[in-house]
């Protein structure tokens, strides 16, 4: 009988509709306000801009769900790496 792993990251790598688990609900938090917009301010410009506006952030979303690099804005690693203790004591000066 074949044996099967439990995967319990399943979470790191999920995606709904070609996007990561956040930026999906950042999509669809931006859905339901729109929807409230049209809601109480009914007008076919602003219908339409949502449309728009929606379409755009869901084609600028999965660019970067599919370049991970650009949502990483700080280095992965120091520039040194030391096992030296840091103190702000200058022992040079006296």
């Amino acid at each position: 009988m074949k044996k099967f792993e439990v995967y319990k990251n399943i979470r790191k790598r999920a995606m709904i509709f070609g996007l990561p688990v956040s930026l999906f609900a950042l999509l669809i938090v931006s859905i339901i306000a729109s929807l409230l917009v049209i809601i109480f301010s009914f007008g076919l410009g602003i219908i339409a801009g949502v449309i728009i506006f929606n379409c755009g952030l869901y084609i600028v979303l999965i660019r970067m769900a599919q370049r991970p690099q650009l949502l990483q804005l700080t280095h992965t690693f120091p520039k040194i790496i030391t096992n030296k203790k840091s103190t702000l004591l200058d022992y040079e000066e006296a």
